[in-house]
């Protein structure tokens, strides 16, 4: 008899506990990040969620033979899994009337799985080209450091260059929270029309 009483105790306290979970995960938009420079053609923009960093995403840029070349870098927090990652880039000078030459120059591939599926295109109503990477097995818990760009303006007169980052997080346990990063950089080289 005592068991009963026991068992259905336990059992109203396990249910009461899930139950206030619920609220803990879910999917978080973080889309006010912090932008820091560090130093020419050089951002990351931060995005922390209860003052914690949740990733980042970094941009390493230089001029060669007026051409932008890219080195990015993708931080997340431990017990997270990067599902997607989707970058916009445009020159906003001459977005529309004539775009810049996105093209991926790095091989974007773990140490033993397949490379992810990557995909370029140009986005509708919206100017630039939108790279994206979905598939990222081994990587997708890791710092993604190998994602290598070259942009090619469309005009000798472009110098700006934005990237607007999209990546998407999970959380991958029961009380963790899926994440997804949305923030822009905004970077000049002036050296294009030097």
């Amino acid at each position: 008899m005592n068991r009963r009483k026991y068992l259905a105790a336990v059992s109203t306290a396990g249910i009461a506990a899930t139950a206030g979970c619920s609220a803990v995960t879910g999917n978080q938009t973080l889309s006010d990040p912090t932008v820091k420079e560090n130093g020419s053609g050089r951002k990351v923009i931060i995005f922390t969620a209860n003052d914690a960093e949740v990733g980042h995403f970094g941009v390493d840029g230089s001029v060669e033979s007026n051409r932008v070349d890219l080195s990015t870098e993708i931080w997340h927090q431990d017990g997270t899994r990067v599902e997607s990652i989707k970058l916009r880039l445009w020159m906003p000078e001459t977005a529309m009337e004539s775009p810049a030459d996105v093209a991926v120059t790095s091989p974007v591939e773990g140490d033993s799985s397949a490379p992810p599926s990557i995909s370029l295109y140009t986005p509708d109503r919206e100017p630039g080209t939108v790279v994206e990477i979905t598939d990222l097995d081994d990587l997708a818990d890791e710092t993604i450091s190998t994602l290598n760009l070259i942009v090619i303006p469309g005009s000798d007169t472009a110098t700006d260059l934005n990237i607007h980052a999209t990546i998407e997080l999970s959380g991958g346990g029961v009380l963790s929270s899926d994440y997804t990063l949305d923030g822009e950089l905004q970077l000049a080289y002036p050296e294009l029309v030097a």
